[in-house]
């Protein structure tokens, strides 16, 4: 537990130091870690080598944001996460963790395509989707537009968090965005899921005297 304990207070850190704002900082890496664990726990099973790369996938989950560009140069940020790690993993496993963190988002993977990672591309997928199930959170996304538009009122906040969920997350299932039989099953019902969030801020909103 003394990785995970360093893990969580370099997240702290760096989203400090780079303000990186709570849609993007702790909170979301414990939550794409624990989607993390439950797809490589149901993947295990049928791929017994995944367990080589368990560590890789955990730290990649909990740290993929701390490289992201919309906060952080990307290669300031993978040197940072390259000098926090070297004492910690294997030179191979800290490779691994880049190479999954710098070519998972979703604006990588759609200029550019899966990347051919050989035997890890399970672990990369394995972190993807954590990741993008994550996104289906609506208020993750309404608590990002408010920090980077603090001048917005909340129906302009909404309307644009609105317009991306139908542009991309909505979307996440029909691109064929999931390779693993539990992210498609999970992001079924997180789709019904957002959907009534969205559904409970259009009836908020609506509320004249609030």
């Amino acid at each position: 537990m003394l990785l995970l304990t360093k893990l969580f207070h370099f997240v702290m850190l760096i989203s400090y130091k780079y303000n990186i704002d709570e849609s993007h900082s702790l909170g979301h890496s414990l939550d794409v870690l624990n989607h993390a664990h439950n797809i490589y726990e149901s993947e295990l099973p049928n791929n017994p080598l995944l367990k080589l790369d368990e560590r890789a996938i955990y730290v990649s989950a909990i740290i993929h944001d701390m490289c992201d560009k919309k906060y952080v140069d990307q290669e300031e940020g993978l040197y940072n996460i390259q000098s926090f790690l070297k004492e910690k993993m294997t030179y191979q496993e800290i490779k691994t963790v880049k190479n999954i963190i710098s070519t998972m988002s979703y604006s990588y993977v759609k200029t550019h395509g899966f990347p051919d990672l050989g035997d890890k591309s399970l672990a990369y997928n394995i972190v993807r989707e954590a990741d993008l199930l994550s996104a289906y959170d609506f208020n993750r996304c309404i608590m990002y537009k408010l920090y980077k538009q603090p001048t917005w009122s909340i129906d302009d906040v909404f309307e644009d968090a609105h317009d991306l969920f139908n542009v991309r997350i909505l979307k996440y299932s029909d691109n064929g965005l999931f390779t693993t039989d539990y992210s498609k099953k999970e992001a079924f019902r997180l789709h019904s899921q957002s959907l009534v969030q969205i559904n409970n801020w259009k009836k908020l909103l609506k509320k004249p005297h609030i």
